[in-house]
């Protein structure tokens, strides 16, 4: 289900169209929905990680949600270009609607250094975001 189509389409902060997909700021996460197509690899991937520190700012503590929405293919090799630059996600989610992009996960984790989970629905990605946003704010508070 695309965030357009969703409950979520009125909660984002700003939406981001680049020729690569859309990308849903939120509060405390980020949702991407890459185009059919794509080749999403760290050239791709540096263009949002700048949006992301415009609209959230250097200090950026987010999650990101990967909406499957579209088949499009991964450099999973560039995750290590992503840490590199120092940059960190709180937590990976994807959400993958169909048999290829639940094995194409396995590769991702196998290069991701964030905590990745993988889910067969939007909701229940989000859910997830929020219940570890909740605990961190929780962990924090003692």
């Amino acid at each position: 289900m695309r965030i357009e189509d969703s409950k979520y389409k009125s909660q984002y902060e700003k939406k981001v169209s680049l020729p690569s997909g859309n990308y849903y700021f939120f509060k405390k996460f980020v949702v991407a929905e890459i185009n059919e197509g794509i080749h999403f690899n760290w050239d791709v991937a540096e263009v949002v990680v700048k949006k992301a520190y415009e609209h959230y700012g250097e200090n950026l503590k987010v999650a990101y949600i990967s909406n499957r929405v579209n088949d499009y293919t991964i450099s999973p090799q560039d995750w290590l270009n992503f840490y590199r630059e120092r940059h960190r996600l709180e937590a990976f989610a994807i959400v993958a609607y169909n048999k290829k992009g639940l094995m194409a996960v396995v590769l991702e984790k196998i290069f991701s250094q964030s905590m990745l989970q993988k889910f067969n629905s939007l909701d229940k990605a989000v859910n997830w975001v929020l219940t570890l946003k909740k605990e961190e704010k929780l962990n924090q508070a003692k």
